[in-house]
């Protein structure tokens, strides 16, 4: 009997095929499997126990998860707003420069080639009650008396962490925008010139609508980057202090390696998930939107 040979266009993806299967399928299925038992890193015979849903009734009954959840949107909400207006605002500066534009470019894009992990540590030195510069510049001036606990206090701490945080990403954004400013059509800018319109009249009505997709194309990028946000938060504060600073990640990563309770560490992953599909959904419905209005869509 004649072997059928495999379509050749099968044969050529059949390598990325099988090493997508390996490093992203079958560690998915393995986790989502996991989650519906009382699996632990300690006792390996856990898991093949069966439990149902328990682990997602836990919770959805867990104060701490629910508590790192809200702190989570908050972090999303004010880390993506202030990097959207800083991003703004840098990206109409550079786009107004007419000499060294090429470097100015080059520059900002410098925060976001540093790995989070590093970028973590820069400022966990840079916000360090003793040895810190933040402390010693304040104290050098004489705006503060006393070293500020930064990253011990619950209200400082998160605002280190989302410093960190805005201060690596925000060139997304005005990189970004800086790519929809080149684009805009001149002539309704002239024209607007033309009836008289002001500075403000022209950005309102006709730059900002057409910058929207762009836009809402870094929200829905960083939105997810966001909304995993763990490196930084691990070498800063560690989720402290007594968990003021614990996202999402933090609390699974401690939950799952800490304590070693990876089935309802995976649970946990999994409700996550949510937040990064309902932020996803929107950004992309107001892209879509943005689109239609400017006439791009397809």
């Amino acid at each position: 009997m004649r072997m059928r040979r495999l379509p050749e266009w099968l044969v050529l993806l059949l390598p990325a095929i099988i090493v997508t299967a390996a490093v992203v399928l079958i560690p998915l299925l393995f986790s989502l499997y996991s989650s519906f038992t009382p699996y632990k890193l300690t006792r390996p015979s856990t898991l093949w126990i069966w439990i149902g849903t328990l682990n997602y009734e836990k919770i959805l009954a867990d104060w701490n998860f629910w508590s790192a959840f809200g702190r989570t949107i908050l972090f999303l909400t004010v880390v993506l707003n202030l990097e959207l207006l800083l991003g703004l605002g840098i990206a109409l500066v550079i786009n107004r420069i007419t000499w060294g534009q090429r470097a100015l470019r080059t520059i900002i894009m410098f925060p976001m080639m540093f790995s989070p992990i590093l970028v973590g540590f820069q400022f966990k030195f840079i916000f360090n009650d003793n040895i810190g510069l933040v402390n010693n510049t304040l104290q050098s001036l004489g705006i503060s008396d006393a070293a500020l606990p930064w990253l011990v206090d619950a209200k400082l701490a998160m605002f280190s962490i989302m410093f960190a945080e805005i201060w690596m990403s925000t060139s997304i954004f005005a990189i970004l925008i800086l790519a929809g400013l080149y684009a805009i059509p001149r002539d309704p800018l002239e024209a607007a010139e033309v009836d008289g319109c002001t500075a403000w009249q022209k950005f309102r009505h006709i730059t900002l609508p057409f910058l929207m997709p762009f836009i809402f194309i870094a929200m829905t990028i960083r939105s997810l980057d966001v909304a995993r946000a763990y490196d930084i938060v691990q070498i800063m504060t560690g989720g402290g202090p007594a968990r003021r600073t614990e996202l999402l990640w933090t609390l699974m990563s401690r939950t799952g390696y800490v304590d070693a309770r990876m089935g309802l560490a995976n649970a946990m992953g999994y409700v996550s998930i949510i937040l990064s599909i309902i932020f996803t959904v929107y950004f992309f419905r107001k892209l879509s939107a943005a689109r239609n209005e400017l006439g791009m869509g397809g």
